[in-house]
């Protein structure tokens, strides 16, 4: 079996490539790192409406300025392989052609699909028709070569019904020929779930996984010994990562994701990347 290479999530570096000579800089680092991937977002990589830049720094996410630059032509001089593109459902489905080119200008299979602020999940039924747009948009990308992949983050894990909650009708509802899942490990855990049993139950669905550690981090003086819950690099928090690397290899996943988008060591997003890469690559090494 081949093992996920390791990859990073484009959004970890937003703050690090807002200029070509900067994003040059920060993509060598991560080569030298060991990162063999890299997922790339829609509104990172072409120009963006401010309002979309605002929701997702407001989310925490810090997506730089770097949708002006030619991602296209930056990574054709690093060994990095495209290993999706995030893209969002409304655009799919109003330009199927235009998401079906990005996509094999990157040279990548895999679009990805993020809720977040776009969908409702306050409702079965409401939850049944985002299943819908799904199969569809997914039966129309598959026409192309290309697979779609849902992006969990905490909210799917709402209950729509007594006993079930709003994943567990994606997972039902989708048709495994046109959506599968990229599994994120962290907004799982931090909705109270089991990422390890997650993933065990979607078993080969999981073919991209995102990795980022559960913990703390005192950045200041505290009055009590309470610490706020983040995200910090693998191997400092408390999610079982070896597990989580080794249950993805085992689903034949094509990427392990790191995404530690804030409370970064040193400050630092490329000093971050680097201590999380040598625990990717130190347990990769061993997964079967």
């Amino acid at each position: 079996m081949t093992r996920p290479l390791i990859a990073i999530q484009q959004i970890q570096i937003g703050t690090v490539s807002s200029t070509e000579a900067q994003a040059r800089e920060t993509l060598g680092a991560l080569v030298a790192a060991g990162f063999a991937g890299i997922e790339l977002n829609s509104f990172q990589t072409q120009a963006t409406p401010w309002l979309v830049r605002a929701l997702t720094k407001a989310a925490g996410m810090p997506a730089g300025r770097g949708g002006k630059l030619d991602w296209h032509a930056m990574l054709a001089d690093f060994p990095l392989r495209v290993v999706a593109i995030h893209e969002a459902l409304g655009t799919i489905e109003a330009d199927t052609t235009a998401v079906i080119s990005r996509a094999r200008r990157f040279g990548t299979m895999h679009v990805v699909v993020t809720g977040m602020y776009r969908f409702d999940y306050s409702g079965l039924h409401e939850v049944e028709s985002l299943v819908q747009r799904l199969n569809a948009a997914g039966r129309r990308l598959a026409d192309a070569g290309l697979r779609l992949l849902y992006h969990n983050h905490s909210v799917e894990f709402r209950k729509v019904a007594p006993g079930i909650n709003a994943f567990d009708v994606l997972i039902e509802g989708t048709d495994p020929a046109f959506v599968n899942f990229e599994v994120d490990c962290f907004w799982a855990a931090t909705a109270g779930v089991d990422p390890l049993a997650l993933m065990h139950r979607l078993g080969g669905r999981v073919e991209l996984c995102h990795l980022t550690d559960r913990g703390s981090r005192r950045t200041g003086s505290s009055m009590t010994p309470i610490d706020k819950i983040g995200s910090v690099e693998l191997g400092l928090g408390n999610m079982d990562i070896p597990a989580l690397i080794e249950q993805a290899s085992e689903a034949g996943a094509a990427a392990v994701v790191l995404e530690t988008h804030k409370n970064w060591i040193d400050g630092s997003p490329v000093r971050s990347a680097e201590v999380s890469a040598e625990v990717l690559r130190r347990h990769l090494a061993h997964a079967r």
